[in-house]
């Protein structure tokens, strides 16, 4: 069975597809999280929980994927459920012994953002972690192409030109045009 999308393409009913193929269509959807929030330490930008989860589980629902993250034996989990199935992909993660329970919810959230980060191959950068302290490493280049693209994506709001400006060596003509 199919349907038909805005674009005329033929493309399977959720139903008749397993948990991978759906994931498959989700990931085609995904784009890099927006990195939202600075680590106070090493003063680094990165992608909070809430944003990681706001940019993914829309498209993973559109997709007949549900998105949990129990903690339980203490472990915490990062479960994508298909709903036609019920079949499961999962992460997880084992929080140390902490009893300080606002040391132990830090911890919580920050493996619920690594083991999400982690199932989905999410583009992202380790900014608040050891990364951060390793020497920093040359910048590549950018290819006209890809700087068009990129001018098109700071246009939409989907990535900014500080970001382009951290990843890449920009010539002076690519920095005039930001």
């Amino acid at each position: 069975m199919t349907t038909r999308t805005k674009k005329e393409e033929v493309v399977p009913q959720a139903a008749s597809l397993n948990i991978y193929q759906k994931l498959h269509l989700a990931k085609q959807s995904m784009g890099k999280v927006i990195k939202n929030a600075t680590n106070p330490h090493l003063k680094r930008n990165y992608a909070d929980i809430n944003s990681i989860i706001d940019t993914v589980e829309p498209i993973l629902l559109d997709h007949g994927l549900l998105l949990i993250q129990p903690v339980k034996d203490d472990k915490v989990f990062t479960i994508i459920a298909d709903v036609n199935s019920c079949d499961t992909l999962e992460s997880f993660m084992t929080l140390p012994p902490i009893t300080d329970a606002q040391k132990l919810g830090g911890a919580i959230t920050y493996f619920r953002r690594y083991t999400l980060v982690s199932l989905l191959s999410l583009q992202a950068v380790d900014d608040d972690g050891h990364e951060a302290s390793r020497a920093p490493k040359a910048k590549p280049s950018i290819t006209a192409d890809r700087f068009n693209n990129a001018l098109a994506a700071i246009q939409d709001g989907r990535y900014t030109a500080e970001e382009m400006r951290a990843t890449y060596s920009l010539t002076k003509e690519q920095e005039a045009q930001l």
